[in-house]
């Protein structure tokens, strides 16, 4: 499937900045960047690598008080969507140095304290599909009320409340995964199906030896997206950090296929 992505940004700063963006769709497995223009004003960019090699962030030294900038990229998805239910976790003393990490609580996603709601709602299910059944679950308890959360909203808030936006969703659904003994991890991507347009985050599974995509919100399939960055949860993959306070003037998101 062919993807194409334009993303436009305008931040105004008080004085002079220095921001840390993940925009970039990256070269990775399941996706090929075929064309790809990033333009952003006088800011002086440097890329560095991105969590587990995918990827990368940039940091952008922006000299004045303003961020504009444009992004475009034309991708070619390959990977199939995963058949969850086929897929086997691996005992813990098989899991391997790289997804290891993440089987671990974070910031925003606290597993500790999911463990037992986990092991009594699906401890009867194995492998992917208790992942599948936790996808479910998720999508179905959740309402998707954009402005429901903020940057500040941790997973035990959104079990509570029962509603949030993408990066909730993707906090509740790896933090439920982590509990049940399986890496999960969570994935900046876009998606030309995610309603309202805009930065979209999901779920990432190591099953069979492999990573795999999950949307819990339902509105995207893994052979539908374009993965930007991966990390321990919303704090590592945010699309903008900066150092001085940051004021939003403009910024669009178009997701397109073809």
């Amino acid at each position: 499937m062919l993807m194409s992505i334009h993303v436009t940004m305008h931040y105004r700063f008080a004085q002079p900045n220095i921001a840390f963006l993940a925009l970039e769709a990256a070269r990775t497995e399941g996706q090929s960047v075929l064309s790809e223009a990033f333009v952003a004003g006088d800011a002086e960019l440097t890329r560095i690598a991105g969590d587990a090699g995918i990827g990368h962030r940039i940091w952008a030294r922006i000299p004045g008080e303003a961020l504009k900038l444009d992004y475009r990229a034309t991708l070619e998805i390959t990977r199939p969507a995963p058949m969850l239910g086929t897929l086997k976790t691996a005992p813990l003393p098989e899991i391997p140095a790289e997804p290891a990490p993440y089987l671990r609580p974070s910031r925003y996603c606290q597993s500790d304290k999911f463990t037992a709601f986990v092991g009594k709602r699906f401890g009867h299910l194995e492998g992917g599909a208790k992942v599948a059944a936790i996808r479910d679950w998720i999508e179905d308890e959740l309402d998707y009320v954009p402005g429901s959360s903020d940057a500040d909203t941790n997973v035990l808030e959104t079990f509570a409340g029962r509603q949030g936006v993408c990066r909730d969703y993707a906090h509740l659904f790896c933090t439920m995964v982590r509990a049940a003994e399986i890496p999960a991890r969570c994935v900046a991507v876009y998606g030309p199906d995610v309603t309202p347009q805009d930065f979209h985050a999901v779920g990432q599974v190591w099953l069979d030896g492999a990573w795999h995509l999950v949307d819990p919100t339902g509105m995207c399939t893994a052979d539908a997206l374009a993965v930007v960055a991966v990390g321990r949860d919303a704090y590592d993959i945010a699309f903008l950090g900066s150092q001085a306070p940051a004021e939003l003037v403009e910024q669009t998101v178009r997701v397109t296929r073809g």
